[in-house]
């Protein structure tokens, strides 16, 4: 299971930019922005920081499972023909 985030659904009439968001958030906004752009997982710090921006909103709120697709398998390797 992969674990995805509504927080940035939630941004739009609370904060600006991701500048604001990860203000309260207290994290980076390098961190912000790569778990936006899907180059980072969540981990913790970015689950505390969504709870201390949102109050008031739960887990189930902020965030979602998704199941994860297995990766294709490799092709076969090519067989020399004589």
């Amino acid at each position: 299971m992969l674990l995805k985030t509504r927080v940035f659904d939630l941004c739009p009439g609370r904060y600006k930019n991701l500048s604001e968001l990860a203000e309260a958030m207290e994290i980076s906004v390098s961190q912000v922005y790569r778990v936006q752009e899907g180059k980072r997982n969540i981990n913790c710090k970015f689950i505390i920081g969504a709870i201390k921006a949102f109050p008031g909103c739960s887990f189930d709120d902020l965030f979602y499972f998704i199941p994860e697709v297995p990766a294709a398998p490799a092709p076969a390797p090519a067989v020399p023909r004589p």
